[in-house]
């Protein structure tokens, strides 16, 4: 029997050769994806669709100003809750109430190449506004792009369940093309059945020559000899502000009360307005500015509470945007600026109150490519309940598809249209649905080159 107890234990001796490997711990597996999901943050993208429940009811809520949610699926409703956020290139198949909200406030809202499929009938795509939409596609949407008037939304080349979206239906030809020098109307032959203008323009006439007292090069923006220091974008946000003699390169944005800007040339090229206004924006003055659009602004000035005096307003898809407590005086709106499926006015507006628009001279139609573009003055309710107190009179108004255009379902209260004067270079008539309830066509409307009523009924 062996004595287990006296023998000694053996020992190995560790080998001097042979370092001992330590195992190096792995991260956890939350802590590699954070890692991901910062790179790609600071790439400029959200990798939301990742690690979000698909439609699970609660939305995918954007808070980061300045977020760059770009070339992803996302399977649930979005809320914007940021200024200045960018949607690019995003597919939202989402349902509830709406696809995509834009909480009360928030600012600076781009959607741009992105597709919205709504999956109810009862969801909405955008609202409730106060956002730009370029080359946005909507399905199935009970409202696909809503506005309010308070916060008027730009919708550029979108469309909705496969069409262009706010493309005016064409009315009934009433009028053949204006005969140009040549004798031959400037969009080819009136369709057959076609009735001919009551009081055409002679063949050979020519363009219209307009006294110098109307705006003009000479008498709007920046007066001669006017010595101008160069600025970039400015952000204005100190009551009682004055702006004056500065050649902005860049674009303008208006947060204060009783801000004036003069004697200025705005050169903007952004896709959204030149000069903006916001909720806080209240007796905005622009006077013998130059606004230059770089043919990329959807509208020149948007939205409300601003006094436009002696401005010089081109190369914009759309001129200024008529918010409520909108004065326009003794500008000029021309050349506009074509952009692939755009519906291109002087003014605007898609409900609002308290407009004045005296003295202008709004040239619609583009000579150079006998483009006549879409109106002078586009009047609809699609933001607002109604447009109500409008007054448009004393101005020279010349081109669009009718230079009047007013909305078949326009809610309209106490709008006035009285001693204007136009030209012929419309398309389809001057004016419309002149006669829809609220609004008032005086016969002091005349054609500028005959002085004729331009409605005799």
């Amino acid at each position: 029997m062996t004595n287990t107890a006296a023998m000694p234990a053996r020992v190995t001796p560790p080998r001097p050769d042979r370092p001992r490997r330590h195992r190096a711990k792995r991260p956890p597996l939350f802590v590699v994806i954070g890692l991901c999901v910062a790179v790609m943050a600071a790439a400029g993208y959200t990798a939301w669709t990742f690690f979000a429940p698909e439609d699970n009811g609660s939305p995918l809520v954007i808070t980061e100003p300045g977020r760059l949610v770009a070339d992803q699926t996302v399977e649930r409703p979005i809320e914007v809750a940021a200024d200045n956020v960018t949607i690019r290139a995003v597919v939202l198949n989402a349902g509830g109430s709406a696809a995509l909200r834009i909480r009360p406030g928030v600012q600076g809202t781009v959607i741009e190449d992105t597709e919205i499929r709504c999956t109810t009938r009862e969801t909405d795509g955008i609202v409730p506004g106060g956002y730009t939409a370029l080359r946005v596609s909507t399905y199935g949407c009970r409202e696909p792009y809503a506005q309010t008037a308070e916060a008027p939304a730009v919708i550029v080349e979108s469309r909705h369940d496969g069409q262009p979206y706010g493309a005016q239906a064409t009315p009934p030809v009433v009028a053949a093309p204006t005969p140009g020098p040549s004798g031959v109307g400037a969009f080819g032959p009136a369709p057959s059945g076609s009735p001919s203008p009551s009081a055409s323009r002679s063949p050979g006439s020519g363009p219209v020559t307009l006294p110098s007292s109307w705006p003009n090069e000479r008498n709007t923006g920046v007066p001669a000899g006017t010595r101008l220091t160069n600025s970039g974008s400015l952000e204005l946000k100190k009551d009682g502000q004055v702006v004056s003699g500065l050649n902005i390169n860049g674009c303008v944005d208006v947060r204060a009360k009783n801000v004036t800007i003069r004697k200025s040339k705005i050169t903007c090229n952004r896709s959204t307005y030149s000069i903006r206004t916001y909720d806080t924006t209240v007796n905005l003055v622009v006077e013998d500015v130059e606004i230059n659009g770089g043919g990329q602004n959807s509208a020149a000035v948007c939205c409300g509470n601003y006094t436009l005096r002696r401005v010089n307003i081109h190369n914009v898809i759309d001129g200024p945007r008529l918010g409520s407590r909108v004065t326009i005086v003794d500008s000029w709106i021309h050349d506009l600026a074509r952009a692939s499926g755009s519906h291109n006015d002087a003014l605007q507006t898609t409900g609002a109150s308290n407009i004045v628009i005296r003295h202008n001279r709004l040239d619609t139609y583009k000579a150079s490519t006998g483009d006549p573009f879409n109106a002078c003055l586009m009047v609809g309710s699609t933001t607002g309940p109604q447009v109500s107190n409008l007054t448009f009179e004393d101005n020279y108004c010349n081109g669009g598809n009718y230079s009047i255009n007013i909305r078949d379902d326009t809610n309209a209260s106490n709008i006035v249209f009285r001693r204007n004067v136009f030209g012929r270079d419309f398309r389809y008539g001057v004016v419309a649905r002149h006669n829809l309830p609220g609004v008032t066509w005086e016969a002091s409307n005349v054609y500028f080159d005959n002085k004729q009523p331009v409605v005799t009924d």
